[in-house]
């Protein structure tokens, strides 16, 4: 979630903005029914309201969807807009959209449920003939020579720092990507290519795979790959995360190889990149090699990579999520229980915050502490 800072560093991003504003001024007719996904602090719904909708409907989990109220009454758009403090996957609307705008994007498009978010939203909440912005991404991939970038990643685990063996943390920091902004005459070894087009008003699927293959016009050293997207919001109104665009709140992803490989002029690189939605979030894979003259079985270099290997897993954690575990409640996980069998009782907080100081006075200081926990349960799993 973002902080209201947060959404103000979106709102000041003046490439992005002046993009979506002109989407949504090309989009949204006198009469239009307009749905805005991840509103923020409100400002795709407000100007929405500037374009002549006639209804807005405003979604937002987080609690910044107050700040959005507060701002369309300051601007005398209450009337207009409904807002819905809830995933747009959880809700119904009275009537279909015929515009839904969004900008829940990570640094990259494949982001944590997005993807499955439009696909519901178009199916179920737009109306037939209606618009989506953005319409359309295009994730491109460059190999980059990033030498400094590399170094702040690698380099404290690398070598003998203090005399001591650090390289346990190297192998996990090789299967991480970081937010990085390159410059494109410094770094970007191989032109970039297309990796995959997500055709919002059409995909279904939220994993993505692809190889891509290079032969190398210049020598140099590769440390990674630099990945971003280029975006088509409507027709005609599009921008990018490129090294080449002005830089944008997204930036680049930054996938490091596992050492440097020095490339001459003819050597052939293959990279089978896969990103596969698991659980709340992408798992990233990126398998390279890099042939000498493009020669089959001359391997200078072969890297297999996965954002599962860039996590710590204890062996405990791993065992807990086999599927013949059998799980037993904690003390904390029994309280838990035991809290939210009395709201489904519809009790009122302060009386289970009482009852459970009651029956559990070794674990809450006082009756505030106690309501603090129940009230903390309520907000995650109470309508």
């Amino acid at each position: 979630m973002y902080s209201i800072s947060g959404f103000g560093t979106m709102i000041a991003d003046e490439v992005r903005m002046s993009a979506y504003e002109r989407a949504l001024r090309g989009a949204v007719r006198p009469g239009s029914v307009v749905l805005d996904i991840g509103t923020g602090t409100g400002i795709f719904a407000l100007l929405a309201c500037q374009f002549g909708a006639r209804r807005v409907f405003a979604v937002e989990p987080d609690h910044a969807i107050e700040v959005a109220r507060e701002i369309a009454a300051a601007n005398g758009y209450l009337d207009r807009i409904e807002f819905m403090q809830e995933l747009s996957t959880r809700i119904t609307l009275p009537e279909r959209a015929d515009v839904i705008v969004s900008d829940i994007r990570g640094i990259l498009p494949l982001f944590q449920h997005h993807i499955p978010t439009i696909v519901d939203a178009r199916r179920r909440l737009l109306a037939p003939g209606g618009t989506l912005i953005p319409q359309c991404d295009v994730v491109q991939v460059a190999v980059v020579e990033a030498p400094e970038h590399y170094r702040r990643h690698m380099g404290p685990w690398d070598g003998r720092p203090y005399g001591l063996d650090m390289r346990a943390a190297r192998e996990i920091v090789s299967n991480t990507w970081r937010r990085v902004r390159l410059a494109p005459e410094e770094h970007l070894l191989l032109e970039p290519q297309a990796w995959a087009t997500l055709n919002y008003r059409m995909v279904e699927n939220p994993n993505v795979d692809g190889e891509l293959t290079w032969t190398a016009a210049r020598t140099g050293v590769g440390h990674g790959l630099l990945v971003w997207f280029d975006s088509s919001l409507i027709d005609d109104v599009d921008f990018s995360n490129a090294p080449t665009a002005p830089e944008l709140i997204y930036g680049g992803a930054f996938f490091p190889w596992s050492s440097p490989v020095s490339i001459a002029i003819g050597d052939s690189v293959s990279v089978a990149l896969h990103a596969n939605l698991i659980g709340e979030d992408y798992m990233w894979r990126w398998n390279t090699v890099v042939l000498d003259q493009g020669q089959p079985g001359q391997e200078k270099a072969s890297f297999k990579q996965s954002t599962f290997f860039g996590a710590p897993l204890s062996g405990a954690r791993l065992r807990k999520q086999a599927a013949n575990y059998v799980p037993r409640l904690t003390e904390d996980g029994q309280i838990d229980q035991w809290i939210l069998a009395l709201m489904a009782d519809e009790m009122p907080l302060c009386e289970i915050a009482g009852r459970a100081l009651e029956r559990f006075p070794a674990h809450f200081a006082d009756s505030q502490d106690a309501l603090t926990r129940v009230g903390a349960l309520a907000q995650r799993y109470s309508r």
